[in-house]
């Protein structure tokens, strides 16, 4: 897993460190050494961390006028133990929506499990974001099916089409529209 880097073609557009509103701002990174772990897995330094001991995540690109943002995810999803969904709403979500992000394209491909509790920040964050969206790109289909089975799906747009967009061969603005469109022709707007 040390050499699975979060994706950097669009550093040239975004890089969450540099930008001011951003979560991660000034952020420094270890060069040097492994200084994150999954259990007894290293993970490559760029990844960041946001409170969870098993999932790490890369703002790859936030656009604030039209709204968006894209997340790339790896590690373990685990709301059971760890209530990782808790973490990710209060320490990365709210400062995002309070930046007026209300759309977000989370990339779950290297996302190895997930574990489920309740539902409630999910909903919570289906709330705050009136009619904005959370689209989950090429998760993993057990991680798809664990969701489903908790009725997160509600609250996040899973699998079929969005797995099938080669995302990393479109620039963040073409992806966005890509799945814009499609939750819009979803929504029946």
């Amino acid at each position: 897993m040390h050499e699975l880097e979060p994706f950097y073609n669009w550093r040239h557009d975004y890089i969450a460190s540099d930008d001011e509103r951003s979560p991660f701002y000034e952020t420094v990174y270890n060069e040097f050494e492994f200084d994150k772990q999954v259990y007894n897995f290293l993970l490559h330094p760029q990844w960041d961390d946001f409170g969870s001991q098993t999932l790490y995540l890369k703002i790859l690109y936030v656009d604030y006028d039209l709204g968006y943002s894209i997340i790339e995810f790896i590690g373990e999803w685990n709301d059971a133990i760890y209530n990782d969904i808790m973490l990710l709403k209060r320490e990365i979500i709210d400062l995002m929506l309070n930046e007026g992000i209300t759309k977000f394209i989370l990339i779950g491909e290297n996302i190895l499990n997930f574990h489920a509790s309740d539902d409630a920040y999910y909903e919570e964050w289906f709330q705050d974001i009136e009619d904005g969206w959370i689209a989950g790109l090429h998760f993993r289909p057990h991680v798809i099916e664990e969701f489903q089975q908790h009725n997160i799906d509600y609250y996040i747009s899973l699998g079929g089409y969005l797995n099938e967009i080669p995302w990393r061969t479109l620039k963040p603005k073409q992806l966005y529209h890509h799945i814009n469109e499609h939750i819009q022709k979803r929504l029946g707007m």
